[in-house]
């Protein structure tokens, strides 16, 4: 729409045309009371753009003001770009998780790159080198051809980015439910590194100090992407999608990690989610300044653009930057080096407003706080469904099955449970040529370079759980992130989330996120772990159906010392096998129940916080003094699948353990806070003094079989080669069968 034929501001209010930008009629009235008159065709845009759920968190703010954010070891909480933590020897891990899951609905390949592109552009603003990124995905089931085209465009789209780009991708998760079809979740994570004297912060401070603007050309793709991203998508919506360009991105980092050694800049931010609005209106309002624009310098890639289409492009690969006045040139010459144009578009001022030129007129001037800061929040509604009473009310049921044997092979089967090689294999998990641990183990780890430390990474939510008990399931969430840290010999330091849900408007759904919260808050109190940085992504529905509630949590641990990297598979025969913690019936959720009945329902299987925790510390402090071989914790599937992946790692390897209690319990059981570990057999007693819940189950083997006994009789026995194909073609299979 050109300029001309924008409405004037009456037609807008008489019209109610600011609805089909995502404002309601309280919130345009707010508007026009901060503004002391009717906000004009572009103001409108900003207010609707900045006021979304995406931008402004509206909904979740009063939820996430639960989370713990502080800790001995964090330098930046949520509130910048990502957060920071600190990691010792002056350097520190700087990481965010983003969700495109919107775009990714859409366009798969597209919103899945450029949700990698942007969370980069988070970690390299806050000054960070990426060394590293993590996805957790979520599909339908892919016996639907669109969701299995969804899911094979949207891990294209991530491994041509991220391998483009030079960042290997080394960590992740791949759930598969109905409840996802059509709505798939695409949550990316990027983690970098920095010294402490390189932290930068998105603001624009100092009167008369250069606002520039670096990076790709605007055009008019992804106007409105955030409002987009803040309802439910419906059939035959088709917005046009911002592509990404993974190899500027790359010059554009460069050039920003030279740029933080300069005493030049002030402040720098992405230009993400409701583009140019969003960074200068954020910069301004974070600083207590304002900022004056001259669109008619913003570099434009398509012809007689509107000041509304400038300011709400969401082209990627774009970055606004505050430099200190006369510096202008130092800067230009900077980006140029790389091939990268960077150019002055206005200036700080002390007025606190966003005020916009365009063809030497003012076409918008808003405070910057109203816009950012003084963005509405909402109370909403909560109220407990029913089926969470049904739920708790059921008592404690075993499935039924008749062939173990058959019942485990079909269990590697299940696309959540098997083998994910279809997936990373795609991905350059090398890159840079610091990766210790590539994907395949319970997390990725990567060497801090110029140290004998590491970094390990992770995503987890298990979402039935969530679903059935969101307290419960919000606590499994974050004991599981640490669980796979643990298992990889390094201490669990914080994490970023990203809480994907339903419509906030509907109170079972809103309550499902403040329960949840409630839970991951507990058991980042108790692990240790607070929350640096995240995003919250809500109207995930499919014709008014919510997805179960996936509050994913990406966890970032510290090995202290590479040598006490410890992988899943097992390392040698003789070797002593343990289980830490019992089975209980805990069926409600579990891989088992969704397989056998076609549905889950009943309780979710409680974690008890202070076992947890025990049992983690006394884990870890057992493989940092080297008593440990291998370790992973039980998850999907249980016991029996967990054991057969330990000997998929491992060519000639199996295992013969004995198991006590009912058959399909010990097999099966979803039971939390569980580890299965190995042991050297000359280290077995100095083990079983370390870790007090450790049960001896039997040793490794060189027989390439699992046998698993119970106290009947053999409950399963199988070659390793047998069930290694059933788990590890599953994935592949289901694509190629309805090709």
């Amino acid at each position: 729409m050109s300029a001309k034929h924008e409405p004037n501001a009456q037609q807008i209010k008489d019209e109610q045309l600011y609805r089909q930008m995502g404002m309601t009629d309280e919130e345009f009235e707010r508007a026009t009371e901060m503004l002391g008159r009717l906000p004009n065709y572009t103001e409108t845009g900003l207010f609707s753009a900045l006021w979304s759920e995406h931008c402004s968190y509206k909904s979740s703010k009063p939820v996430l003001r639960k989370f713990p954010t502080d800790g001995p070891r964090v330098l930046q909480g949520p509130g910048e770009g990502a957060g920071i933590v600190d990691i010792g020897d002056n350097q520190a891990a700087v990481f965010k998780m983003e969700s495109h899951n919107s775009p990714s609905a859409i366009e798969p390949f597209i919103g899945a790159a450029t949700g990698a592109g942007g969370v980069l552009r988070d970690v390299f603003s806050m000054g960070a080198r990426p060394v590293a990124l993590v996805n957790s995905l979520r599909f339908g089931d892919l016996t639907d051809e669109r969701d299995r085209y969804l899911f094979e465009e949207a891990v294209a789209g991530i491994a041509s980015y991220g391998n483009a780009i030079g960042i290997p991708t080394i960590a992740g998760e791949v759930q598969f439910d109905n409840c996802y079809s059509k709505r798939p979740l695409v949550n990316a994570m990027a983690v970098g590194l920095l010294n402490h004297e390189d932290i930068q912060k998105g603001i624009a401070s100092g009167i008369g100090n250069s606002v520039m603007y670096a990076g790709a050309t605007t055009g008019r793709d992804g106007i409105h992407g955030a409002t987009m991203s803040s309802s439910e998508v419906k059939d035959g919506e088709l917005p046009v999608m911002q592509a990404g360009d993974p190899f500027l991105e790359k010059l554009v980092m460069e050039a920003c990690l030279e740029l933080v050694k300069s005493d030049a800049l002030i402040g720098i931010q992405d230009m993400g989610a409701a583009g140019l609005t969003s960074s200068a209106a954020e910069m301004a309002s974070k600083a207590g300044y304002g900022v004056e624009l001259n669109l008619d310098l913003v570099p434009q890639r398509e012809e007689g653009m509107t000041a509304y289409e400038m300011m709400l492009s969401e082209s990627q690969e774009r970055m606004l930057i505050v430099v200190k006045k006369g510096r202008e040139q130092e800067v230009t010459d900077l980006f140029a080096k790389y091939n990268v144009e960077a150019v002055t578009i206005g200036k700080v001022t002390d007025d606190k407003m966003l005020r916009l030129l365009h063809k030497g007129e003012v076409v918008a001037e808003v405070s910057a706080d109203a816009l950012a800061e003084d963005a509405p929040v909402y109370h909403k509604k909560s109220e407990e469904p029913a089926y969470f009473r049904e739920f708790q009310a059921m008592e404690m049921t075993e499935p039924v099955v008749t062939d173990l044997n058959e019942t485990l092979k079909d269990l590697l089967q299940r696309p959540t449970i098997a083998s994910k090689e279809w997936v990373y294999n795609q991905f350059d998990t090398q890159a840079r040529s610091n990766t210790v641990v590539a994907p395949g183990s319970s997390a990725g780890v990567i060497r801090v370079t110029g140290t004998n430390k590491g970094l390990a990474m992770t995503s987890d939510c298990n979402s039935r759980f969530v679903y059935l008990d969101p307290e419960t399931g919000g606590k499994i969430a974050v004991a599981e992130a640490a669980r796979n840290l643990i298992c990889s010999g390094a201490e669990p330091i914080a994490i970023t989330d990203c809480l994907n849900f339903g419509s906030a408007d509907k109170p079972e759904v809103f309550w499902q996120l403040e329960k949840s919260a409630d839970g991951i808050s507990d058991a980042c109190r108790k692990l240790n772990a607070p929350v640096i940085s995240g995003n919250v992504s809500l109207s995930n529905e499919v014709n008014g159906v919510p997805i179960y509630p996936t509050p994913t949590i990406g966890m970032v641990g510290l090995v202290h010392d590479l040598s006490q990297v410890t992988t899943t598979e097992f390392k040698n025969a003789g070797d002593v096998i343990y289980v830490i913690g019992e089975a209980s019936l805990d069926f409600g959720g579990s891989e088992l129940q969704q397989m056998t009945e076609g549905k889950i329902f009943g309780q979710a299987p409680a974690i008890d916080l202070e076992v947890e925790a025990a049992r983690q510390k006394e884990l870890l402090t057992a493989i940092q003094a080297g008593l440990v071989q291998s370790a992973t914790d039980l998850s999907e599937g249980g016991f029996a699948v967990a054991l057969c992946e330990k000997a998929f790692g491992t060519e000639g390897l199996g295992a013969g353990v004995t198991v006590s209690g009912s058959a399909v319990t010990a097999l099966f059981s979803e039971t939390q806070s569980r580890f299965l570990v190995t042991v050297k057999e000359e280290k077995a007693s100095d083990f079983e003094k370390a870790v007090a819940d450790a049960i001896k189950i039997g040793v490794v083997t060189d027989s390439n079989r699992i046998v698993i006994n119970g106290e009947d009789g053999t409950l399963i026995d199988g070659t390793v080669d047998e069930l290694r194909s059933a788990w590890k073609g599953a994935i592949q299979c289901l694509l190629n069968s309805e090709a």
